[in-house]
């Protein structure tokens, strides 16, 4: 989740103003980026437990301690609760998951780089503390009473907002890890046709990243727990999004979907004021109760936008946002999957015709069954492998052809390989630990700690 947005302070008077945001995004292929997402759970050595955000090992101390490779801390009310470095951040999701917002990058070689830097950066910090970190999707032992709360103002909103829309919010807040790519369109046409792409395979992407089928210490009955949770956080503001594949979809519609998703907050003189469940049209005519005859801002629409957590996420940038956390090779991958499929054009039409006949009852079927099935859920006249396998193929097609070499000469297809490897044994990484669990680990989830830790 994102801090509070650095848009600028222009009030909104005309409509076109918002669909301008989404077309202000739109940039030449040269200028394209690759921006990775990914958060990872801390916990403590000795105990297990998360660190809590005070203390000689909190979270706190911890971003503090990251200051000296040269992030900039970010406050709130006097307390750190961010870092920022060329282009790249360093934030806390609700219960301290860790996570880094990668600066925009224009090979997935840099990302890869930037990802192990980070990784190594914490590692030196953590490990004074007597701290590690593990990437996985769901907090694989400890309660959601067990989890710390991090003093940020938005989280305290949407702490008590959340019990009244679904049943598991407040887990997906404090319990759950992701990754997520953030990539660029050319034009309006390119951004719908990214999206629907995108949408359509986002169950793929949960599929192969399958990593969490624990809750509370013991097996859960899902392999992706983390995707199942999504499916009861908000109806109001997730899931799959069935406009996007109809006809005239395009930026304006896309500002309808946010203007009837519920407000949460509005970010005031370094304050958070309770908006939840409110509607940003009332705040678009004025009438918005907590600031009573204010327009909004491009930064109140902004900060609106990332309230929204459907499977892909519009910004001024497409944002995948399917798949559980993992290691750091894994984390390199998912950027590498999404790259391929849409950096180039015979990809990009390859994974289109692949999808183009998908019905919403497969879509939805899709999106309902991998949580808990993964690449074995029946489709069509095979399985998820089998269509993870097809999409594999085109998107190692699309890196070979981008051609983007390192120094040693080798392309970006090299970072498929785990996907490629977990396609072709039809084992998740979830199902992977599942029979440690059940073996050597003897039915206890500790040894994930210490065995997957990064």
């Amino acid at each position: 989740m994102s801090g509070p947005s650095d848009a600028r302070q222009t009030p909104i008077t005309d409509r076109r103003q918002l669909v301008e945001v989404f077309a202000s995004g739109e940039k030449p292929r040269a200028d394209w980026r690759i921006g990775t997402e990914h958060e990872k759970f801390g916990f403590r050595w000795d105990d297990l437990r998360p660190p809590t955000f005070e203390g000689e090992r909190g979270i706190e101390v911890l971003l503090k301690g990251l200051t000296r490779f040269g992030w900039t801390p970010y406050e709130e009310d006097g307390r750190v609760i961010a870092l920022t470095r060329e282009g790249a951040s360093v934030t806390l999701e609700p219960a301290g998951q860790l996570e880094l917002s990668g600066a925009p990058l224009a090979t997935l070689h840099e990302t890869c780089r930037e990802v192990g830097s980070h990784l190594r950066e914490v590692r030196a910090v953590a490990d004074a503390l007597g701290l590690g970190f593990l990437g996985m999707g769901f907090q694989p032992k400890w309660r959601r009473e067990d989890m710390p709360w991090m003093p940020k103002g938005r989280y305290q909103i949407m702490r008590e907002y959340m019990p009244k829309v679904g049943r598991l919010g407040l887990d997906m807040m404090t319990r759950t890890c992701t990754v997520q790519v953030n990539l660029d369109y050319a034009s309006e046409a390119d951004m719908v046709k990214k999206f629907r792409v995108a949408l359509a395979l986002q169950p793929v992407a949960t599929a192969l990243f399958a990593d969490s089928p624990f809750t509370d210490g013991a097996p859960n009955g899902f392999l992706s727990y983390r995707s199942h949770v999504w499916t009861d956080t908000d109806p109001d503001r997730t899931g799959l999004l069935d406009f996007v594949f109809e006809d005239g979809f395009g930026y304006e519609r896309y500002v309808d979907y946010l203007l009837d998703v519920p407000m949460y907050f509005v970010h005031r003189q370094g304050r958070y004021l309770d908006a939840s469940g409110k509607s940003f049209r009332d705040f678009l005519a004025g009438r918005l109760d907590v600031l009573p005859g204010a327009l909004p801002t491009l930064r109140d629409f902004s900060d609106h936008m990332t309230t929204a957590f459907p499977e892909v996420r519009l910004k001024t940038f497409l944002e995948m946002r399917g798949a559980d956390s993992g290691p750091w090779n894994r984390i390199c991958a998912l950027p590498a999957l999404w790259v391929g499929l849409l950096y180039d054009d015979a990809a990009l039409d390859a994974a289109w015709d692949l999808v183009r006949t998908f019905t919403r009852e497969e879509r939805h079927a899709l999106r309902d069954g991998v949580p808990r099935h993964a690449l074995q859920l029946p489709f069509r006249s095979g399985t998820v492998r089998e269509l993870a396998q097809e999409v594999l193929r085109i998107a190692a097609a699309g890196l070979r052809r981008r051609a983007c070499a390192d120094a040693c000469g080798a392309d970006e297809s090299g970072f498929l390989t785990p996907l490629l490897e977990i396609a072709e044994s039809g084992q998740t990484p979830a199902q992977q630990k599942l029979a440690l669990f059940h073996g050597e680990w003897g039915g206890c989830v500790d040894p994930v700690f210490h065995q997957f830790a990064y």
